[in-house]
C-alpha cells in the first residue's frame, strides 16, 4: 500500500482497490467444486454476463442428456449464487485496451474474444481475474492481474 499523500500511477490505485474482489472466468466456474479451486477464491467474487452467455452455451452443446443436464444446474447455481457484472460500455472501452495488449504481443484476439470480454469486465471493475487457465491472458498483466488457480 502506498504512503499517505505520496503520489500513485493508476496500476497501483487498481491494485490497491481490488486486493479482494475477484472477477471468476468461465473455467473457474466450471470447476467450483474442485475444492483446490473454491479454497482459492477472494472473500467477494463477481462474475461476468458473458461467462453466463458460454454457460448458456453449454446444454445446448452438451454430448448427450445427462451432460445437458449437469451443465443447466451449474449454469443456474451461478445464477443464483453470484453477482452478475453486465458488460457494459465502460468494459466496451476496457475492451479496447485489452486488444491492444494483446495484438502488440502479436497475438490474435479473434479466437479469444469471450475470455478478452471477461478480462475487460474485470478491468472496468478494478478487479483481480481468477482463472484456470492463466497462459489465456498472456500480455494483459499491465492493466490487470490475472491469478491462476
Amino acid at each position: 500500500m502506498p504512503q499517505r499523500g505520496a503520489p500513485i500511477s493508476m496500476g497501483q490505485l487498481t491494485r490497491t482497490l481490488s486486493e479482494r474482489r475477484g472477477i471468476l472466468d468461465t473455467s473457474v466456474l466450471i470447476d467450483l467444486d474442485v475444492v483446490e479451486v473454491f479454497a482459492a477464491l477472494p472473500a467477494e467474487v463477481a462474475v461476468s454476463a458473458v461467462s453466463l452467455a458460454e454457460l448458456a452455451a453449454g446444454p445446448v452443446l452438451a454430448a448427450d442428456r445427462v451432460s445437458a443436464a449437469r451443465r443447466q444446474f451449474r449454469l443456474q447455481q451461478i445464477e443464483a449464487t453470484f453477482e452478475v457484472i453486465e458488460f457494459g460500455s465502460g468494459a466496451a472501452r476496457a475492451f479496447g485496451q485489452i486488444v491492444a495488449a494483446v495484438s502488440a504481443r502479436d497475438r490474435t484476439h479473434r479466437s479469444r474474444v469471450a475470455d478478452l470480454m471477461v478480462a475487460a469486465t474485470a478491468l472496468n471493475e478494478h478487479a483481480d481475474l481468477y482463472t484456470r487457465n492463466p497462459k489465456d491472458f498472456d500480455g494483459l498483466q499491465e492493466l490487470l492481474t490475472v491469478i491462476g488457480i
